[in-house]
């Protein structure tokens, strides 16, 4: 089903509304960080011409009118973020499937992320939003953007030097698997260190209390670096036909994906290289293509339950 922006007249009321303060904001955040930038333009000219406390003096002045512009904007900005994500996506949402609900300040909580065991290092600063969940046939699933970073502190001879690194940003996909797992099984994306990991675990020890399963499907061998604490539930789970569809899922997302099956969810973690659901500043509302990468997301998260069949009860439950 096609979510037509241009031919829905609701939606395109809400958008002509909108435009109007979109462009408000616009032109005076250009007004605020033209000011700064001024300021810092002339601070430049004044040390190279040898009047540096005039440079100083302009970039106070021009900075200080830049940023009360920006900060006096700044409500109304929060505001009409805040309608593009209930009133546009959530429109967008609703014409997909009722049930589904969008929470723009919710997300997946840190300690999930961390218990979902889809990376193998804890996050030392994490960021969440916009919460979408849902009912696909008998499967209730969520799915919500996170940024997780870890970092390092490096010593210098000035001091200490902290870095930043992702350890994901992305989606993260959660669904009812309709069974309580006894062990746990992950699969991760088969890059360098999952495939050194794979030897260590193959010839001198397992990977934490989990061990490599072996699979006949080579494809998928070739792709994923399987490990569980059961064997026989890994295999239980990962039937031919399971290890196809996410095979599948894999090859039509754009980055490598990461899953999980623990208690009675599945988790998948999709890397992404953008912010989703985020209402422009500096582009038109009007675009009949606005909405178009936000909602192929969201379709895409949806149909992961028709994808992996997960509304077919494998484990004998109705």
């Amino acid at each position: 089903m096609q979510f037509d922006v241009k031919n829905n007249v609701a939606l395109q009321n809400v958008l002509a509304a909108m435009e109007v303060e979109r462009k408000k904001i616009s032109a005076a955040q250009t007004k605020g960080y033209l000011g700064i930038g001024l300021g810092v333009l002339l601070l430049i000219l004044g040390f190279v011409l040898g009047f540096p406390a005039a440079g100083v003096v302009a970039l106070i002045a021009l900075g200080l009118v830049g940023g009360i512009i920006l900060y006096r904007i700044g409500d109304e900005l929060h505001a009409y973020k805040d309608a593009y994500k209930q009133n546009v996506i959530g429109a967008a949402l609703k014409f997909l499937d009722p049930s589904l609900t969008l929470k723009p300040y919710e997300g997946i909580l840190a300690q999930e992320f961390v218990y979902s065991q889809l990376f193998t290092k804890n996050p030392d600063r994490y960021k969440t939003e916009d919460l979408v969940s849902g009912i696909a046939g008998k499967t209730g699933f969520y799915f919500a953007e996170v940024h997780a970073e870890y970092k390092t502190v490096h010593q210098t001879k000035n001091g200490t030097r902290t870095e930043w690194h992702d350890i994901f940003k992305g989606m993260i996909f959660v669904a009812d698997f309709n069974k309580n797992f006894k062990g746990v099984t992950v699969i991760r994306p088969k890059d360098f260190g999952a495939a050194l990991g794979a030897w260590f675990s193959s010839n001198l020890f397992s990977f934490g209390n989990k061990d490599l399963v072996k699979l006949e499907n080579t494809d998928f061998d070739k792709a994923f670096v399987t490990y569980a604490t059961d064997q026989v539930e890994a295999r239980y789970i990962l039937t031919p036909a399971m290890m196809e569809r996410i095979l599948n899922l894999h090859n039509s997302a754009k980055y490598a994906i990461s899953l999980s099956f623990i208690e009675s969810r599945m988790y998948i973690g999709f890397p992404l290289d953008r912010n989703y659901f985020e209402a422009p500043i500096f582009k038109t509302l009007l675009n009949p293509q606005l909405l178009d990468d936000d909602i192929a997301a969201i379709k895409f998260m949806y149909d992961i339950v028709q994808e992996l069949d997960l509304n077919t009860r494998i484990w004998g439950e109705n």
